[in-house]
């Protein structure tokens, strides 16, 4: 499918990609998201949408799923276009423009704003073969809405801080939480482990440690698993647990792809920019946690000061007689104030 062309197209609908597509509308340039991932949100979404952030600008405390709704409502304010589940393959040159194209469709664009966070990313997959089966019919390896296992007996496998985090926002939801990780020794703050510790000495949950997945169990015929056999990986003996539910937590495998390709420089998984956000490819531009530069910080909060940058820079090389500076948005026309 071919789009119509756009002022400018947004690779990521994560928080810097939502506010780089909110900020071009204020800029009154033409733009639209294009993400690999099947909704808005990015890792906030992918990863942890119950997870409270503390450190986003006038909020004391946000959810990261409100926060991205926030966003959501913010770009929408001027109807352009979200495209997800489009994974990029390619950026062409035709006519003077440029084309991003997708495994399916092709974005003409005059500008692209690369806000892909860590790249097009997938959670890691349980090595087991017998586990195949049942993704997607007992084993989630993305929480999207932890209500759907209030009274379930849940295993998360893994050390890090999904694992934990998750063992600790279903405590008072699942009837059951058990981890179950292959060391002792985590990945995961300090603080979320001794909460899972503190609720596991009470009973309320179960660790268990040195030990792997070695097989599901259900009844002949039956479609869901009733019990998991774990291997002690010290004394190699096995035991089985109940289960309705697993959730993989073995972190993700990130993957830059066609960005490569593209004439930028990358290093490390991560494109170099200098002030401007510029990438050294004429017309295209970076932000958030995708770019590197002297003293940068990947946090939020700061992915939207790139945006802005990026957005600002990519509306003034399409638009030359645009400054690159918007003045306040207090002042401007498009919110129906009084423009400068």
């Amino acid at each position: 499918m071919n789009h119509e062309i756009r002022d400018l197209t947004i690779i990521g609908g994560g928080p810097a990609g939502l506010f780089a597509l909110f900020y071009a509308g204020m800029r009154g340039a033409t733009a639209q998201i294009v993400d690999a991932l099947a909704e808005p949100g990015g890792q906030l979404t992918a990863l942890y949408p119950e997870k409270d952030i503390f450190d986003v600008a006038g909020f004391t405390r946000v959810p990261a799923k409100e926060l991205v709704r926030s966003l959501h409502e913010q770009a929408a304010q001027f109807a352009q276009p979200m495209h997800f589940s489009q994974r990029v393959t390619g950026l062409a040159e035709e006519d003077g423009h440029l084309v991003l194209v997708t495994e399916t469709d092709r974005f003409p664009t005059r500008s692209v704003v690369i806000a892909a966070g860590i790249g097009a990313f997938s959670p890691r997959r349980l090595p087991q073969t017998s586990a195949d089966p049942w993704y997607g019919r007992g084993i989630h390896d993305v929480v999207t809405n932890p209500e759907q296992y209030r009274g379930r007996k849940v295993v998360i496998i893994g050390g890090g801080d999904s694992a934990f985090d998750w063992g600790t926002q279903l405590l008072n939801r699942a009837a059951t939480v058990t981890i179950v990780h292959r060391s002792d020794r985590f990945r995961a703050h300090d603080a979320t482990v001794s909460q899972f510790r503190a609720a596991a000495d009470a009973g309320k949950a179960s660790l268990l440690t040195f030990h792997e997945l070695q097989d599901l169990v259900a009844p002949a015929g039956g479609d869901a698993f009733t019990h998991l056999v774990l291997k002690d990986i010290k004394s190699k003996t096995t035991r089985e647990i109940e289960a309705d539910v697993v959730l993989p937590m073995l972190g993700f495998v990130s993957d830059m792809g066609a960005f490569g390709d593209w004439g930028l420089t990358i290093v490390k998984d991560e494109i170099v920019v200098n002030s401007q956000m510029e990438t050294g490819r004429p017309g295209v531009y970076a932000a958030g946690d995708v770019v590197t530069y002297p003293g940068k910080l990947k946090l939020i909060a700061t992915g939207f000061g790139d945006a802005a940058t990026a957005v600002n820079q990519a509306v003034h090389w399409v638009y030359p007689d645009k400054k690159v500076s918007p003045g306040h948005s207090s002042n401007m026309a498009i919110f129906g104030q009084k423009d400068d």
